[in-house]
This record gives C-alpha cells, structure tokens and sequence, in this order.
C-alpha cells in the first residue's frame, strides 16, 4: 500500500505541472529515441552487409592467383597466375568435401544486339557457378557440360544488359555480338541488386568458360576458381583439402610458398560485422550525451520542485513522515519522468524507423533487446539524477521549512 500510495503521489505531482514535466522529459524523450534509432542504423546497416555477403554464394570458397617476386619487386595478389582449367578439372576429381567448383574467366568488351550497344563483364564459368552463388534464372536454361567441353556460343544475361539491350522484348533466343563473336542468348538471370561496394550484380553476361578462353579472352590461364563447401561446417577442413590439391597441382615442394591464396565469406562477414559494431557503438555515443543532458534536466526541474514544495516537505516530517520516506518520493517521482520520456522516446523511435524503412533507402531494424536497454538507462538516469535532489529534500529541518515562504 506504502508502494501504491508513493507511486499515486508522484503520478499526481507530474500531472499537476503536466507542461512542465513534459519539457523536462522532452531531453529523455529525445536521447532514448537518438539511441535507439542509431542502434536501429546499425543494426540495419549489419544486417544488409550479412545479406549481401550471403548473397555471394553458399558457403562460397574463392581461390585466387598468389603474389609475384621478381628482382625484390614483390607484386600484389593475382599478379603471379599459374591457374588452368586442369587445376579445377582436379578438384572437381579429388576434393570430397565441396558441392560445386566453377573456373572464372574474366573478360569484358561492348556487346551488340537487341536495340544497340552496352559495355559490360563477361565471365567465363561452369555449370556449377549458379549453385555455388546461390543464383537463380528468371528465364531460359542455363548452359551444360557439353556446352563448355564443345566451347558453345551460348550466354546467359544479367537483368541489367537485358534492360539495356532489349528492354520490353523477351531476349531468349536471340543473337548478341561480343567482340565480333555471335553468341545466342539461352538464359536471363535473377536481378540480385548491388554488390557490397556498390557494383551491379546484374550487368554481367555468363557463358561457357573454355568458350570465354578461348574467344574473348585469348589466353590459357584463367581469372579464379570459385568452389561451394558442403556445408559451413566443413568450410575450413574443404579450404584445407584445396590447399592440398593445388599444392600438388602446382607441383610445389614442401617448403615452398603457395602461389596461390584460399579465401571464404567468413573473412568478409568478420571484416564487415566489425566495421558495422563500430559504427553502430559510435552513433549510440553520440545519441547517449543527449540522454545524460536530458537527466541534468529532470535534477535542475527536481531542485525546483523542492524548493517550491519547501512547506509541504516540512509539514510531511512533523507529522511523522521520516526523512527516508521524503527521499523515496521524490526519487520516485524522477524515475517515474524519466521511464514516462522513456516510453514517449521508444514510441518516437518506432515511428522514426517505420519512415527510414518505408520512405528512404536506409534500412534500420530494431532489435527487442535495445528497447529493454533503452527502459533501463532511462530508468537508471533518473536514479541518478534524481538522486541529490531527493536526498536535499530528506535533508531539510522540520521547523525551517516550515517557516519558508
């Protein structure tokens, strides 16, 4: 009943100066609204990076070429490049812990057909490269075994060449020129959006990777090797056992550095999920100062009440009332406005989030244990803040503040 009453009498005491109790919570409002949409940024910020890192491939594993040295000189990754069809003939053969492999031949030159011309990326693969992205085809088939080993001129195209090329006009079937060679288009891939620094996915055309090679590239040595691992599980024990059988592809010694580097998304995920904490542990440091300027709030409005409330306090100590008893009330009084701006400051930030996610390409996402977070420094704040005011007002004497005016 003690508890009830304290709580009845704090609700009351905010009501009773309702406009003023509003602006006093207007710096709580604000900041828990601040951190919790800033945590939502990052959140959201997080969670596009995972999807786009996912978006990659199923358990993706990248094979790369290795640095070169020559004279001192040491060159950057893929400048030393020793990669044929045969090292990934060999996996495919030998590797039992991968569901996919795919050779990558990277090419790009303009593409003619449809309704004019457009530059973009060609690449060269196998079969296996639309499990091992995890893609899908909007329409059409996708090309075979027998269409790399007879080097086919068959190609698949990315949404964005379609638009560009043969926009409202259904492109299977048709005939594109790149660089000089007729390919027939047998596929159209699932858009898949931008890439995680900002490229498109969909402006690349694929086709039979000897084909590639052989036509557009000119050369023997392809760009990399792109393979799936069973399972996430096993990614590590598959990039070892590639290791090992490009090592004896390779024909290198025991000893000998690998001309070659093994990669998989949990380099990627790490690498970004940190750079996203980060940016979401700083812009919930800068939204917290509003919330500490909103608790210096509530102790200045808390001085005031006391001093206006002088008389009351002292007719409350000499009737009985203990100086513990004046403390609790007004500290209750404090945390009850802060949890009130608190509850206002989470509302806001819902409705903050639904505009950023619905009107605005920026992506927040509320995590349930921010908002339980956000209740308990606001609560805490007005502990705390409300901590010296409450004690100034147990503190006073009966008698002097009975006689203030």
């Amino acid at each position: 009943m003690q508890t009830k009453t304290i709580l009845k009498s704090a609700v009351k005491s905010i009501i009773k100066s309702r406009m003023r109790s509003l602006l006093t919570a207007l710096g709580i409002i604000i900041g828990v609204a601040a951190v919790v949409v800033m945590v939502a940024i990052g959140d959201g910020a997080q969670q596009k990076v995972e999807q786009q890192i996912e978006s990659l491939g199923s358990n993706l594993i990248i094979i790369s070429p290795g640095t070169s040295n020559a004279s001192g000189v040491r060159g950057g990754m893929g400048t030393f490049n020793k990669f044929t069809l045969d090292d990934v003939d060999k996996i495919k053969t030998e590797a039992t812990l991968i569901k996919g492999v795919s050779p990558l031949v990277r090419s790009g030159g303009q593409v003619i057909g449809g309704s004019g011309n457009w530059f973009t990326q060609i690449q060269g693969v196998s079969p296996d490269y639309l499990s091992i992205r995890s893609w899908a085809l909007e329409s059409g088939a996708f090309f075979t075994d027998r269409d790399v080993t007879a080097r086919s001129k068959v190609c698949v195209l990315g949404s964005e060449v379609v638009a560009n090329l043969f926009a409202n006009v259904d492109p299977i079937g048709k005939q594109i020129r790149i660089k000089n060679v007729p390919f027939k288009i047998i596929g159209v891939l699932k858009s898949k959006g931008q890439t995680g620094v900002g490229t498109s996915n969909d402006d690349i055309i694929l086709a039979p990777s000897r084909t590639v090679l052989d036509r557009l590239s000119g050369g023997r040595f392809i760009s990399s090797i792109q393979a799936s691992a069973a399972s996430s599980a096993k990614s590590a024990a598959a990039q070892a056992e590639l290791k090992s059988i490009m090592r004896e592809s390779h024909k290198l010694n025991k000893g000998e550095e690998d001309d070659f580097t093994i990669k998989d998304q949990s380099d990627l995920a790490e690498a970004a999920t940190a750079t996203a904490k980060v940016l979401t542990m700083l812009l919930a440091s800068v939204a917290g100062v509003s919330l500490v300027v909103g608790g210096i709030g509530i102790m200045n409005i808390m001085l005031v009440s006391v001093t206006e409330r002088t008389r009351e306090i002292g007719i409350r100590l000499s009737i009985g009332a203990r100086g513990s008893d004046i403390m609790i009330q007004f500290l209750t009084e404090a945390t009850v406005l802060s949890m009130a701006g608190g509850t206002i400051g989470v509302a806001l930030s819902f409705l903050i989030t639904y505009i950023l996610n619905n009107y605005t390409d920026q992506t927040a996402y509320i995590k349930p244990g921010i908002i339980l977070i956000a209740f308990g420094f606001a609560g805490a704040i007005g502990i705390f803040f409300g901590f010296y005011p409450a004690k100034k007002a147990a503190a006073l004497n009966p008698i002097d503040a009975l006689r203030y005016e």
